[in-house]
């Protein structure tokens, strides 16, 4: 600690027979050592704590953590962006539990709106990525602003004018492109909808991993969890000079999203890539907006969530914690039931595809081939199995 702080807190302290010199990593001085103390204990941000013995001669460093102090709590430190992504188990069954805000104490909108018995305790100093009111506002524009990228040589096309009773939306576009824009009924409530299929077919596609790919790094997880984000699509911010090729058409005028809309092609997937990129199949997996994470230890895992929650706070993405799961020893994920060493099929899936009713259509065969494809990895000799039905679905055969 600073001579200077010590006395201003009236610290007694005696002087060194001999001074000390105090140098950082690199080499470089930060300062003298003069004087000692009785052995004071220092707490900040509420948890963390030291123990000062020695005070040192430098009013622009008030405060020296030593080896042993980084050694304990072994801070994470992300040093491009001057944050700290993690600390040690120590920290966490220590510092941090001591350290959990009080339910009075919660961000408001939080405390009232999310189940926080839910989330595990080393996680509350993060529940701010949990709030469903910073969810629903206007994201700020970011590096990985959704961009839709045309094949060479094409433009939007301008959808059909569907009649419309009521929208209340007034002309804010002056785009040459517009989709189409009609209701559908669902659940005896109207549905906005936008027909996207020209700009998809024209729109440069990202590739998304096969599934499959995660299986090889998940052999040695033993503790997994996942995330869901809310309002996935409206999160990302559409690319600012992209924004034209969102216009759509309403019989109240012509209009264009500065979020993503649904119904685009390359979407959150890109967003949430963009944002993970360095921690993706080390400890986490992301397929459109479904993450996983997956660790050898208790220990590591709660430092790899603590992680991404840090990460997705930092770029403003929020999750729903009522479709989160933490700390599971078995996990289904994206009709896969994950535990150590062992993936499996997801017994609902299989027996949704034994209960299938025969197909009476092509329409309707195509549709179960594409279910059950989705697990070919798990049958053995499937395509020889699947032939004799994957042929009726050719117009030249008849359909028996």
């Amino acid at each position: 600690m600073d001579v200077m702080i010590a006395s201003e807190l009236g610290i007694p302290s005696q002087p060194l027979s001999v001074p000390m010199d105090a140098r950082a990593l690199d080499g470089r001085s930060t300062g003298e050592v003069t004087h000692s103390t009785v052995p004071v204990q220092l707490r900040f941000s509420g948890n963390h704590s030291e123990t000062i013995q020695f005070l040192i001669a430098s009013p622009h460093v008030p405060v020296v953590l030593g080896l042993s102090w980084l050694q304990k709590h072994n801070p994470m430190i992300d040093w491009t962006t001057s944050s700290i992504l993690g600390w040690s188990p120590f920290c966490h069954s220590h510092c941090l539990q001591a350290a959990q805000p009080s339910s009075s104490r919660l961000p408001q909108d939080v405390s009232k709106t999310v189940d926080v018995s839910a989330i595990p305790t080393e996680y509350h100093d993060l529940l701010e990525v949990f709030s469903k009111a910073r969810a629903t506002s206007l994201p700020p524009h970011r590096p990985y602003d959704c961009a839709i990228d045309l094949l060479p040589g094409t433009t939007p096309p301008r959808g059909r004018l569907y009649s419309l009773s009521v929208w209340p939306l007034g002309p804010t576009s002056v785009s040459p492109a517009g989709a189409g824009f009609f209701f559908v009924e669902k659940d005896k409530t109207l549905r906005p909808c936008i027909d996207y299929r020209g700009l998809n077919d024209i729109t440069v596609k990202n590739h998304y991993p096969y599934l499959s790919s995660v299986f090889e790094p998940l052999r040695w997880a033993t503790i997994f969890s996942k995330l869901d984000l809310r309002n996935a699509y409206h999160l990302v911010r559409m690319h600012e000079e992209d924004e034209w090729k969102t216009a759509f058409n309403t019989a109240s005028g012509h209009n264009e999203y500065q979020v993503m809309p649904f119904g685009l092609t390359n979407t959150v997937f890109q967003a949430l890539v963009n944002v993970l990129r360095d921690m993706l199949n080390r400890f986490v997996f992301v397929y459109l907006d479904d993450i996983l994470f997956f660790s050898r230890t208790a220990q590591e895992h709660v430092l790899h969530v603590r992680q991404v929650l840090q990460r997705l706070l930092e770029n403003q993405l929020f999750v729903k914690a009522e479709k989160c799961e933490f700390h599971r020893c078995t996990i289904t994920f994206l009709g896969y039931v994950i535990a150590e060493g062992n993936v499996q099929m997801d017994p609902g899936k299989v027996k949704a595809v034994v209960d299938w009713p025969q197909p009476t259509s092509r329409v309707q065969l195509q549709r179960f081939l594409g279910f059950a494809n989705f697990y070919r990895h798990f049958i053995r000799d499937y395509s020889t199995l699947a032939a004799p039905l994957s042929a009726l679905t050719s117009p030249k055969v008849p359909l028996k």
